[in-house]
């Protein structure tokens, strides 16, 4: 009688248990749907203004007239992308992209690396206070500094051989300058928290090696930093490159401006063609989701490295 009361109370124990277990396995369960759900509703509404975009712009405006924009039906053709590289003048504006682009991420993570390296490798009194000064100066929003730096940029006087305008402004060094200023202290918060998770260990014995601190800098940090900086570099492509607000600030010739102003010549003086500005919005984006995807590796690698470290 009492081993089948005891055999009775494990198996209730027992059944207790299963249970108890089955109802969190099925609440995890539901809560991993409910997350895949939710980003599956999240990815199909960033998607669907691209994929619209894109058909858009391969329909004539012929067949967007007869059966509407959210009709499906019609022919489709290249045509659009043609007019729309020749009448914006693609070519142009996409090499002064480039030419903004390039040097500013180049000099971004260069000066945001080595400020980094000196907030997180040494120990001295304004360490903190740098690190946040750099900080700060991004919850200023661009728009507060744009008149004061207008007039700086034109009170700096330049050679006419350099600057056809003699001074800073109209001058793609301008947005150049202007961006990695803005773009420093960002890039010099992620990377500090990136190289404190690195061992100090390996500088100290850099140093007992013989090794200075550019040699530090160089050989020991930089080469463990290479995830961090394909991430950045991968955010910074595309924040430059999607930049409209320096440039129509700081330029006044149109040759100059970048390609993200380059749709503003494809609207027409009394009739727009939107299937001719979906086709260059989408020639627009395709370098930097070209970018992105091939760099999309070292970019998740680093995030999570980083966050894994942190």
């Amino acid at each position: 009688m009492t081993s089948s009361s005891a055999t009775t109370t494990v198996a209730r124990r027992v059944t207790t248990r299963v249970s108890s277990s089955t109802t969190t396995h099925i609440r995890g369960g539901g809560g991993v749907v409910a997350t895949y759900v939710f980003l599956t509703v999240m990815a199909v509404l960033w998607l669907v203004p691209l994929l619209w975009s894109l058909y858009t712009s391969l329909r004539p405006i012929a067949d967007t007239n007869k059966y509407g924009y959210f009709s499906i039906g019609g022919s489709f053709s290249l045509q659009n992308y043609i007019n729309a590289w020749n009448q914006g003048g693609f070519p142009t504006y996409f090499l002064n992209s480039v030419a903004i682009t390039i040097p500013t991420v180049l000099l971004t993570l260069f000066f945001a690396s080595m400020m980094a390296f000196a907030v997180s490798r040494f120990t001295w009194r304004f360490n903190t206070t740098l690190l946040i000064a750099f900080t700060a100066g991004n919850l200023l929003p661009p728009q507060v500094l744009a008149a004061p730096l207008f007039e700086i940029f034109k009170l700096i006087q330049l050679p006419y051989w350099l600057s056809d305008s003699g001074t800073l402004l109209n001058q793609l060094a301008a947005v150049v300058i202007a961006n990695t200023a803005f773009q420093i202290g960002f890039c010099t918060f992620v990377l500090s928290n990136f190289m404190k998770a690195i061992p100090m260990e390996l500088t100290e014995a850099a140093r007992v090696d013989g090794a200075g601190v550019w040699r530090q800098y160089i050989s020991v940090i930089m080469p463990l930093t290479r995830p961090a900086l394909a991430a950045l570099g991968t955010l910074e492509v595309i924040f430059i490159y999607n930049d409209y607000f320096w440039p129509l600030i700081l330029i006044q010739s149109g040759n100059r401006l970048p390609i993200t102003t380059a749709v503003n010549n494809l609207q027409g003086e009394f009739l727009t063609n939107y299937n001719l500005l979906a086709a260059g919005a989408v020639i627009i984006v395709l370098p930097t989701l070209i970018i992105y995807l091939a760099l999309q590796r070292q970019f998740i690698a680093g995030l999570t490295l980083g966050a894994s470290k942190g």
